[in-house]
C-alpha cells in the first residue's frame, strides 16, 4: 500500500505541475504580440528523494519558479542605442526645418537674394541717374535685409520651440521616473517572498526604455532587485523609491536649461551634461548647430553692412550730399540687419559718384559697391560675400543629411537588437505549441497514471477486504 500511495503522491504532484506548465506556455501565447513581453518558463526539479527497500528514490516532481528568459548585457544595450537614436531623431527632426529656412529650390533664397543685390548695383553703374535703377538697389537692399533678419528670426523660433519640447521632454521624464520608483517598489515587495516579479520587471524594463529614449540614463540593479537610475555623470533619478525630478529654467540667452533638483545645495543645472536622448539631441541643435548658423549670418551682416557702408559713405548721392550709410548703422547682428530709412525715404541719397563733381554722370562708387561682390572680404579675407552664403547653406545640408544618416543608421541597429532580443526573450509559437503537446502528453499520461494506480488500491482492498 505503500508503494500504491507513493504513485498517487508521484501522479499528484506531476499532474499539478505539468498543469503548471500548461499555465505558463498559455500566458506565453497570449502575450506573443505583447510590446516588451519576455518569454516565461517554469523551472522543474524532482522531489527530494528518500529511502525506500529499493533504495534512494524520489517521487514526483515540483516547480521551483517561473523565470524570465533575459540577456540583462542585452537590455543595457538597447537602452544605450535607444538614447543614440532618439538624439538623432530629435536633430533630424529639427533641422529639416532649418532645411526649409535655407532652402534654395524655390526660386528665391540667400543666394538669389545676394545676386539681385549685385545686380541691382552694375545696373546702375551703367545709368547712375536713373530712377528705375535706384528703386532696384533700395528695394533688393531691402530685400537682402529682409530675408537675412527673417532667416534669423526663422531659427530663432525653431529655438523656442525646442525649448518647448524640452520642457515637455522633463515632464515625460519626471512621469516615467516615478513609475519606475512605483515598480521598484512593487517588485522588491513581491520578491522578498520568493516570487518573481516577472511582469513588474517587463513593465520596468519598457519604461527604462522609453526614458533612454527620451534622455540618456545610466542604470543598474541592486541587490533587493531594485533598479537605480542616473543621469548627467551620476546624478540620481531613481534610486529605491526615491526619485528625483527634474525641472526647466529659463537661462539668460532666453532659453530653457534643464536642472537637477539638489537637496543640499539646490539646483544644478545639466543642461551641457545632456548628450543624448531627445533631450540631448534638442540642446544641441538649440545650443550649438543652430547658434552656429546665427553667429555665420551675425558674421554675414556685420561685414556686409561694414564693407558697404564705408564704400557707400564715401560717394555721393544724386543731391551731392556724402557720408550717408546704406544701412542702417545703429545695431549689430543680423537681427538688426536692415536699410537705411533715409535711403529708403530719399533715392537722391544713393551714393552712385566718387566724386561730388561727378554727380549725376559719375558711377565709379557703384562700380566700387559692385566690386565687393568677388572681393576677399569673409573669413579674415579668404572668402567673398557669395561665398560665405553657399558655406552656410552647405553647412545645413551637411548637418541634415548627417542627422539622416545617423537616425538611419541607429534605426536599424535597434531593429538588429530588437530582432535580436526577440531570439532570446520573444515567444515563439512554434516553440509554445511544441511545449504544450509536450506538457499536455505528460498530463494526459499522470492522469492515466494515477487512474491506474487507483484501480490497483480498489482491488487491493476489496482483497483485503
Amino acid at each position: 500500500m505503500t508503494h500504491l500511495f507513493g504513485v498517487l503522491s508521484t501522479g499528484t504532484s506531476a499532474l499539478l505541475t505539468q498543469q503548471r506548465a500548461i499555465n505558463v506556455t498559455g500566458n506565453n501565447i497570449a502575450n506573443v504580440n505583447t510590446p516588451g513581453y519576455t518569454r516565461q518558463k517554469l523551472n522543474l526539479e524532482t522531489n527530494t528523494p528518500v529511502y525506500t527497500g529499493a533504495g534512494l528514490m524520489s517521487f514526483g516532481v515540483h516547480s521551483t519558479e517561473i523565470e524570465r528568459v533575459y540577456d540583462r548585457f542585452l537590455g543595457v544595450q538597447l537602452n544605450n542605442e535607444n538614447a543614440a537614436l532618439g538624439r538623432w531623431s530629435a536633430q533630424q527632426g529639427m533641422l529639416d526645418r532649418v532645411e526649409v529656412v535655407f532652402d534654395e529650390s524655390g526660386g528665391y533664397g540667400l543666394n538669389q537674394a545676394m545676386s539681385d543685390f549685385w545686380n541691382a548695383w552694375q545696373d546702375l553703374s551703367l545709368n547712375p541717374s536713373g530712377t528705375t535703377e535706384r528703386s532696384m538697389v533700395a528695394a533688393t537692399s531691402q530685400g537682402l535685409a529682409d530675408a537675412i533678419r527673417e532667416k534669423y528670426g526663422e531659427l530663432e523660433q525653431i529655438q523656442e520651440d525646442i525649448d518647448t519640447a524640452v520642457e515637455n521632454g522633463i515632464e515625460t521624464v519626471n512621469r516615467l521616473v516615478a513609475q519606475i520608483a512605483d515598480l521598484n517598489q512593487k517588485i522588491a515587495s513581491t520578491e522578498r517572498g520568493g516570487i518573481n516579479a516577472n511582469d513588474y520587471r517587463d513593465s520596468r524594463d519598457l519604461i527604462l526604455k522609453e526614458l533612454a529614449e527620451v534622455i540618456d540614463i545610466k542604470s543598474f540593479e541592486n541587490s533587493d532587485g531594485q533598479v537605480v537610475v542616473s543621469v548627467a555623470d551620476g546624478r540620481p533619478l531613481v534610486e529605491s523609491g526615491n526619485t528625483w525630478q527634474l525641472q526647466a529654467q529659463t537661462n539668460s540667452d532666453g532659453h530653457s536649461d534643464v536642472l537637477w533638483p539638489d537637496t543640499t545645495g539646490g539646483p544644478v543645472t545639466i543642461t551641457r551634461a545632456i548628450t543624448g536622448g531627445k533631450i540631448g539631441g534638442w540642446l544641441q541643435t538649440r545650443d550649438a548647430t543652430i547658434s552656429g548658423y546665427q553667429g555665420q549670418l551675425d558674421t554675414l551682416a556685420n561685414e556686409l553692412r561694414d564693407q558697404i557702408n564705408a564704400v557707400h559713405a564715401s560717394g555721393y548721392g544724386l543731391d551731392g550730399t556724402t557720408g550717408t550709410p546704406l544701412f542702417d548703422d545703429s545695431g549689430s547682428g543680423a537681427a538688426d540687419f536692415q536699410v537705411s530709412s533715409a535711403v529708403l525715404n530719399d533715392l537722391d541719397l544713393i551714393a552712385a559718384s566718387a566724386t561730388s563733381t561727378g554727380v549725376p554722370g559719375n558711377a565709379d562708387n557703384a562700380i566700387a559697391l559692385y566690386d565687393l561682390r568677388t572681393a576677399m572680404t569673409m573669413n579674415g579675407g579668404t572668402a567673398t560675400f557669395d561665398t560665405a552664403v553657399n558655406a552656410l547653406v552647405s553647412s545645413v545640408g551637411y548637418d541634415v543629411q548627417t542627422a539622416k544618416a545617423n537616425s538611419s543608421h541607429q534605426t536599424d541597429m535597434m531593429a538588429y537588437l530588437e530582432n535580436y532580443r526577440e531570439s532570446i526573450s520573444g515567444v515563439s509559437l512554434d516553440e509554445e505549441m511544441i511545449n504544450l503537446v509536450k506538457f499536455e502528453a505528460a498530463y494526459n499520461a499522470t492522469a492515466k497514471m494515477i487512474s491506474m494506480a487507483d484501480d490497483m488500491l480498489n482491488t487491493l482492498m476489496s482483497v483485503v477486504g
